[in-house]
């Protein structure tokens, strides 16, 4: 269940001032716009913005209280939820941030060997070794995306790759020195990786799925037991700037804000035409689904069938343990987690309004 909220009738915040991580990704982009344009105010909150390193580091500085909230990979959420590979704790997922936007980039080598070849299985073969991919956290989306995709082109994502976790800003580094053979993350690291010549994009996973989830608003369930109404008014917070961020004309705008050094630090005409959906790699004849952050408030609603999605996949992949395995309990976990009735009172009183949808309908990819 999700904690029992009050009627929504706007009460003041409890605490005012919040830290929010992110990590340096295009898709951090509401959070930017909230606070560059000081959306929280409005609703009784200053927003303090702390980038991190690495997933892990959102993780730990959740679980430490040192960072209140953070744009986090969906199944970053899940992980911590279960205690899959690391320390365990309550979570909650307060909204979606966006869908769409991420891709898996391969080496310039491999993308060649995978034209001359004409099948992926084929082309890892040439390199004589196993094949190294990253992902950026263990049970993230980005681990999911990469692992679901080689397995369409007949490699085990678990058997016949190595895979290995590094942050996304190491990506293309670590591509250009010939460590790695491919990568999922997110943008901007894939256009990063095309205008340094280290690297192809082969495949959005908007390919894979049409409007996947992706970042979600994220915070441990002691926040939102202890600061309901602040949970809300920052639900409120995040979804006048996910509106504002999703409108077209917008998007060169925040592309110049998340070019700066304290953001992404990557020059704003490498973000800017994947952000915008102007380009999507040089292999795509048209742009792949671009990211979207509102689109009417399709985006956020935080659906209970694609938390279980996620339960799917730890088990397709061997990632859960033996207590862990029954699908019965899948739907009342994702409902602790996805806290859909504070969602629900957010967007009434920001004139949201929430998807038709069924949320106890299982997602299936």
């Amino acid at each position: 269940m999700n904690v029992p909220l009050s009627p929504p009738d706007a009460p003041a915040p409890e605490k005012t001032h919040l830290r929010i991580g992110f990590v340096a990704l295009s898709d951090a982009a509401p959070l930017v716009a909230a606070k560059v344009l000081e959306f929280g105010h409005r609703h009784g909150l200053t927003l303090e913005l702390c980038r991190q390193p690495s997933w892990a580091a959102v993780r730990d500085k959740l679980l430490s209280g040192e960072i209140d909230c953070a744009h986090a990979l969906y199944g970053l959420v899940y992980g911590v939820e279960l205690g899959i590979g690391g320390p365990r704790d309550e979570m909650a997922v307060l909204m979606v941030l966006n869908r769409n936007g991420q891709a898996i980039t391969l080496s310039t080598a491999l993308a060649q060997a995978l034209d001359a070849e004409g099948d992926l299985k084929a082309a890892l073969a040439t390199l004589g070794r196993p094949a190294i991919f990253a992902q950026t956290f263990p049970t993230g989306t980005h681990a999911m995306w990469l692992y679901d995709w080689l397995a369409r082109n007949g490699v085990h994502p678990r058997e016949d790759i190595e895979s290995v976790v590094i942050p996304p800003p190491r990506m293309v580094d670590a591509l250009e020195r010939g460590l790695l053979d491919g990568f999922c993350a997110g943008e901007p690291w894939h256009a990063v990786a095309e205008a340094r010549g280290a690297g192809e994009t082969v495949v959005a996973t908007s390919e894979i799925w049409p409007n996947h989830p992706e970042k979600v608003l994220a915070c441990r369930r002691a926040f939102v037991e202890r600061y309901p109404a602040t949970a809300r008014a920052l639900v409120r917070t995040m979804l006048e700037a996910c509106r504002w961020v999703d409108a077209p004309v917008h998007r060169d705008e925040i592309s110049s804000w998340l070019a700066k050094p304290d953001a992404l630090g990557v020059p704003r005409e490498v973000i800017a035409p994947r952000l915008t959906g102007r380009e999507g790699g040089k292999r795509y004849a048209r742009v792949p689904l671009p990211a979207a952050f509102f689109d009417g408030g399709t985006v956020n609603y935080p659906r209970i069938d694609e938390g279980c999605w996620f339960l799917t996949q730890y088990r397709r992949w061997g990632l859960l343990r033996e207590s862990q395995l029954l699908t019965a309990e899948d739907e009342a976990i994702a409902a602790r987690v996805n806290q859909t009735q504070l969602y629900r009172e957010a967007a009434a009183l920001a004139d949201v309004p929430v998807p038709v949808m069924d949320d106890h309908r299982a997602a299936n990819l």
